[in-house]
């Protein structure tokens, strides 16, 4: 709240005017307070408060004087309301000048200008003076009675304009507030609605928004146009049933119901028809919400066509996984079944006369025995449960040796063609598996081709670097050895490529496949810490790739096994193994190779057999698995701290992960994998004998 200001400054060369103003505005008036009081005391009334206004005037004769007084006043925040000025001050500034320097300092400042002379014109001072509002002219002689008017009026006056441009400032200060709240809102639901296009635009989730009254689409995100094989643009202001976009449109109709019905539309499943007339599965979410008062349907679609896959995937690793636990379950009693198998009916070969009928039957028999185990290895090589041998190897020097086998393989009317690059890094593989990988795409190639063909086989180095992909979920980055295996035949459909390394799947007729040959290649593989892709398509041939981890050792430089004919000896050897027919089997045969041998049933009995024996031993040849408590590893372990030069040999039918630790694969050359025929065991058992190194 302001106070009034009776502050007036008088600015005139002439004293005498200065106390005409002082007894015209301040006059003294001696006794009036005492009589005032006196009246009251003697009527009993309360004496009157005088409402005189006390003006405080000050004095100043010349302009540079009063512009001084001035400047003092509104620094000490006590400016004057109002100021007489002479029009004639000699010799300085005239009244005009003063008044206009004065409000330079002071632009509230109410100024009367006195002047006995026409020295200017209304229109002059106008002219001059840039605030006629605050300019008032008294003409000399002036009147007293005037001169009290215009001090209690332009004192007045300068209170009311103070109260106003406060009042005014506070109106502004509230407008740029309310301007500012106004501004932030505006920002703010700028940047809201910035937020939601990017989001909208940029989320990889499909999404469509489609006003109520006619379904059209009032604006899609790239993921949605993606999806449905559309431009943007062709999609905006077109409803989903005229562009054919799902394959049921009733849903699209139910969904609108529900949402009317105020019923929540969620992860509804449904195919969008792509533009190419291809269908894509979704899961759709639908919700109202109102753009510029009018109603609109919120549609978002869930991409699920991947998840899909990867669901078939999981089922398919599962079977896969169930399918190895069996195999791996059955392995080491039906691996023992078939060795024994093998075992006599090589032993009977040999001692029957070629040609006789009964040694056909054998032949057979051991056709039949050798045909089973390649069937139980391809089911635990495609689970990833077989034994593996692994080494540093070249996989140049591998195929080179295998090509004269794949051409026997594939015959004369497939065209077999190997291009290895040169000086490539070592893999580590299980050079027997690279074998097998390389048969099997040549006799899927081959099956392929009936009358005939090309099959292009190309080793290279490549560096990779990319993320998880359904058929390969690792993330791979560096340098891989990639091996190429190419065929010019009937290639195969999208749905047939979705299930070619399901076990026992196959397209061939009854007889011709086990339908484990792809899902062994895909185990042995995954084995190796690799990978495969495949591109086919139909009457267009098919194209494997697989993937292994370059390595940064060398080679190793290895030769051949060759099974030869039956090696004889005169060591001692310890059989431990717990099925007592393979045992008597594989004791007979060592035996008529002339070696001395003590059989065990158990670890337990091995050991108190090695402690019995009145002769050292110098090889023990023990299952991996037996009952009693003591493994196959343990007893040789125990054996070797009493005597380090003693020869293991370990055997075993079961797989890694059932065998528990004692099932660790090997990278020499002690371990012989059931099943195994009797030539393979005596070449085994010499070899390690003669071996100049210990275990």
């Amino acid at each position: 709240m302001l106070n009034p200001n009776h502050r007036i400054l008088i600015v005139d060369d002439n004293p005498a005017i200065h106390e005409d103003f002082r007894k015209i505005l301040c006059p003294a008036r001696p006794g009036k307070t005492e009589v005032q009081n006196l009246k009251a005391a003697l009527f009993d009334t309360a004496a009157s408060v005088p409402t005189t206004i006390q003006f405080e005037l000050v004095s100043a004769c010349q302009g540079q004087e009063a512009l001084a007084l001035v400047s003092r006043s509104v620094a000490e925040n006590r400016p004057f309301a109002m100021a007489f000025l002479d029009v004639r001050m000699p010799p300085g500034w005239d009244g005009v000048e003063t008044a206009a320097r004065l409000w330079q300092v002071n632009p509230h400042l109410q100024i009367v200008i006195c002047s006995a002379y026409s020295d200017y014109s209304w229109d002059q001072m106008r002219s001059r003076l840039d605030q006629p509002d605050s300019l008032v002219i008294l003409k000399k002689p002036f009147d007293n009675i005037e001169v009290q008017q215009l001090a209690h009026a332009m004192t007045k006056k300068w209170l009311l304009s103070q109260q106003a441009r406060l009042r005014l400032s506070e109106l502004e200060q509230m407008v740029s507030e309310r301007t500012q709240d106004l501004q932030k809102a505006n920002e703010s639901l700028t940047l809201s609605e910035e937020r939601f296009s990017k989001a909208f635009h940029e989320s990889p989730l499909a999404s469509g928004i489609q006003r109520l009254s006619d379904q059209r689409f009032v604006d899609v995100n790239q993921s949605l146009a993606k999806i449905a094989g559309f431009k943007r643009e062709d999609l905006i202001g077109r409803s989903p049933a005229e562009l054919f976009l799902w394959q049921t449109p009733d849903l699209a109709d139910q969904w609108i119901e529900a949402l009317l019905r105020g019923e929540p539309v969620r992860d509804r499943g449904v195919n969008i028809r792509t533009q190419d007339d291809s269908l894509h599965e979704v899961l759709v979410s639908c919700s109202l919400m109102a753009f510029s008062s009018e109603p609109h349907v919120l549609l978002l679609a869930q991409d699920v066509a991947e998840r899909a896959l990867l669901e078939r995937q999981l089922r398919q690793a599962q079977k896969m996984e169930a399918i190895g636990q069996l195999a791996a379950g059955v392995a080491h009693d039906f691996n023992n079944i078939l060795t024994v198998i093998q075992g006599h009916a090589g032993l009977m070969e040999r001692s029957l006369a070629e040609g006789k009928p009964s040694s056909k039957s054998l032949e057979q028999i051991s056709k039949a025995s050798v045909r089973a185990a390649t069937l139980i290895r391809q089911l635990l090589m495609f689970s990833r449960k077989q034994v593996m041998q692994f080494r540093y190897l070249d996989i140049n020097d591998t195929l080179n040796n295998a090509i004269k086998m794949l051409e026997r393989l594939v015959g004369e009317h497939v065209q077999l063609k190997f291009s290895p690059q040169l000086n490539i890094p070592a893999i580590y593989a299980d050079a027997s598996m690279i074998d097998q990988i390389a048969m099997n795409l040549a006799v899927n190639a081959r099956d392929a081709m009936p009358d005939g063909g090309h099959v292009s086989i190309v080793t290279s180095l490549e560096q990779i670097h990319r993320a998880p992909t359904p058929m390969d979920p690792q993330q791979r980055d560096g340098d891989f050895v990639c091996l190429t295996f190419t065929d010019t035949g009937a290639g195969m459909d999208t749905q047939i490529l979705g299930r070619i390394f399901e076990p026992f799947f196959t397209t061939k007729p009854v007889g011709k496949g086990t339908g484990l040959g792809l899902s062994t290649v895909f185990g042995i593989v995954r084995a190796h810490q690799g990978w495969l892709e495949v591109e086919s398509r139909p009457n267009q041939g098919t194209t494997f790739r697989l993937y292994f981890p370059a390595s940064k050792q060398v080679a190793e430089k290895t030769e051949p096994v060759v099974e030869t004919s039956i090696c004889t000896g005169h060591e001692t050897v310890l059989v431990a193994e717990d099925e007592d027919a393979l045992r008597e089997m594989v004791v007979n045969v060592l035996r008529i190779q002339g070696y001395t041998v003590l059989e065990a049933a158990s670890g337990a009995q091995a050991l108190e057999l090695w402690h019995k024996s009145d002769r050292p031993i110098d090889l023990l040849l023990t299952d991996m698995v037996m009952p009693g408590g003591i493994m196959g590893r343990e007893l040789a372990e125990c054996l070797l701290d009493q005597s380090p030069s003693l020869k293991v040999i370990y055997t075993s039918g079961y797989s890694p992960g059932m065998a528990g630790n004692d099932a660790t694969p090997f990278k020499g050359r002690n371990f012989l994998p059931k099943p195994y025929s009797i030539d393979k065991l005596a070449q085994f058992v010499r070899e390690c004998l003669d071996a100049s190194s210990t275990n």
